[in-house]
């Protein structure tokens, strides 16, 4: 034990809740002083939040103030809080049940990527050691009667200073509260509490929910009888990829060299992504639900848009490199290939993304029915980005080789992000040329589309995962492509003249659901074609020649 007089709760639970505020709300202190002025008013602004998060912090800790309860709740705050503290500091995120939904559904890979000596010196300054202490101090608890009479006063005079100091500063609070949304996901550690409250809360509602079918009635169309061959139409959904940083886009940098040179590639200028984490983003890309009416507990809970293309006949595969696929893939074939044990395309328990073309002609060569193939990629996934290609595609230098981005230059941070889309750019290329070699046997067409974009320190924010109210656009923005075959072109009646006239249209990820239905000329009530991105472009041909409908 500490050589130091036992000391009452009510002490213990101010100075944790001292601790708390200054040692683990940095990023907050930070942010509040650059969004307040520096005059009188604005440090008593200052001094208002303060006192409110303190009291706060205190009440909380009350409740807990017990014997046997207090040390562990303490010991938990410090050692979750330390982890919390430093993904806020390195990174610049902020936490709500999104990012909570992100780190209970990610996997090793990426969790082994975020890992570095500098987290591990935050766990021991800021949640080891400060834990032993709080083991060793010895606490004097009163008898269960006054015990409680004092923590209802304790409670009393914090709840009456935080009704006082709301009063006294009420327009300068109410202005910043207001105006600064993002102050409540900073607060350390009511912010990750919130959120996993928020979270269990959805899991428990999405327990209770009713499995829900859609597009019961999806079949064919008729003039599917008329197609002379099989097809293949394949969906890559991307990682991270962000539109400005793709260089058929008009991105300075020219990161997709070979996409550039296919013939017949499509891009569409101005898409956005239903979330800012893959976790929210691609089971809403699958989804009909659209992102204003998005709920992840009822999206578990419900078939998407893979289901409706089977249950009209086609045959959907599912081939993953990435940490699953969120839900969306459940019911269809999986083919994970994220831990295969390729001598050059996979090492230290990841593999690039080249793995997903693997044996993808035989693939083809053996094709027994129209077929529907979504490759998940892992992309530009961060922090590690130099990670994500062969050496060879290191074509921006110098690179951060490190998951601490804000010990590396942003030059170097950018760098290697640009390198990780020319290794994309690679991918979809060489996915194209199989397609186009098979096109005179098979109809062949791809469709790219990014789950959500990444932040490389803008705002000094990494990453991604910023609630979407708050996300910069590079979260949002991403890109997307298409290339049809000759032949798919034909059977499928895409007009890709009138699609590339269209190219700047502003589009979401709402409008896969449907295009993707559209396109695949299924019929089922739940398909709208106002969100069919490919039906003001789809016509019929008339001696080799193609017209709107």
């Amino acid at each position: 034990m500490l050589n130091v007089k036992a000391v009452r709760p009510e002490r213990v639970t101010v100075l944790a809740s001292v601790f708390l505020l200054v040692a683990f709300n940095l990023t907050l202190w930070q942010h509040l002083f650059s969004i307040t002025d520096v005059n009188g008013k604005g440090l008593l602004l200052r001094g208002a939040f303060a006192v409110m998060v303190f009291c706060a912090f205190n009440i909380f800790l009350t409740l807990f103030a017990f014997k046997r309860v207090l040390k562990p709740v303490l010991i938990a705050l410090f050692m979750i809080s330390a982890g919390v503290t430093y993904f806020m500091s390195q990174y610049g995120v902020l936490i709500d049940s999104g990012m909570f939904r992100n780190f209970a559904e990610t996997n090793a890979t990426e969790v082994r990527d975020l890992l570095s000596l500098k987290f591990g010196a935050y766990l021991l300054i800021l949640g080891v050691l400060p834990s032993i202490v709080i083991y060793r101090l010895p606490v004097n608890y009163r008898r269960w009667p006054r015990e409680l009479v004092s923590k209802a006063l304790v409670t009393v005079v914090c709840a009456g200073v935080i009704g006082g100091v709301a009063l006294m500063n009420y327009q300068g609070l109410s202005s910043l509260f207001r105006n600064h949304h993002e102050l409540r996901l900073m607060v350390v550690p009511s912010n990750y509490i919130g959120a996993s409250i928020g979270y269990l809360g959805e899991q428990v509602k999405s327990a209770q929910r009713p499995f829900v079918s859609i597009g019961q009635d999806a079949t064919l169309a008729s003039d599917w009888q008329d197609h002379k061959r099989k097809s293949l139409t394949v969906l890559v959904v991307g990682e991270s990829a962000r539109a400005e940083n793709f260089g058929i886009l008009g991105y300075h940098r020219d990161t997709t060299p070979e996409l550039k040179k296919e013939r017949g590639l499509l891009t569409f200028t101005d898409v956005h992504s239903c979330g800012t984490e893959t976790a929210v983003s691609v089971p809403c890309m699958f989804s009909n639900m659209g992102r204003k009416d998005y709920d992840a507990s009822a999206a578990k809970n419900e078939e998407g848009m893979l289901d409706v293309l089977k249950r009209a006949g086609l045959d959907v595969v599912w081939r993953d490199n990435q940490s699953g696929c969120k839900g969306t893939c459940d019911r269809v074939t999986l083919q994970d290939v994220s831990n295969l044990k390729d001598p050059v395309l996979c090492s230290n328990n990841e593999c690039r993304d080249e793995i997903l073309l693997q044996g993808l002609q035989s693939f083809i060569d053996n094709l027994s029915k129209d077929t529907v193939l979504v490759l998940h990629q892992m992309g530009s996934h961060g922090p590690e980005y130099f990670k994500r290609y062969p050496k060879e595609f290191e074509k921006f230098t110098p690179v951060c080789e490190s998951n601490a981005l804000n010990n590396c230059t942003r030059e170097s941070i950018v760098n290697g992000y640009d390198n990780t889309l020319l290794y994309t750019d690679h991918v979809l290329a060489s996915l194209i040329d199989i397609l186009r070699t098979n096109q005179n046997k098979v109809d062949t067409a791809m469709v790219y589309l990014s789950d959500h974009g990444e932040s490389l320190g803008e705002y000094n924010l990494f990453l991604h995962g910023t609630p979407y109210m708050l996300a910069p656009d590079q979260q949002k923005h991403v890109p997307m492509i298409a290339w049809f075959s000759d032949s798919y072109q034909q059977s499928f009646a895409v007009n890709t003249h009138c699609l590339q006239q269209e190219r700047d249209t502003p589009l979401s990820q709402d409008n896969l659901f449907h295009s993707m239905l559209g396109l695949l000329k299924v019929n089922t009530r739940v398909y709208n074609p106002a969100l069919d991105m490919f039906a003001g472009c789809r016509g019929i041909y008339t001696d080799g020649v193609l017209a709107n409908e």
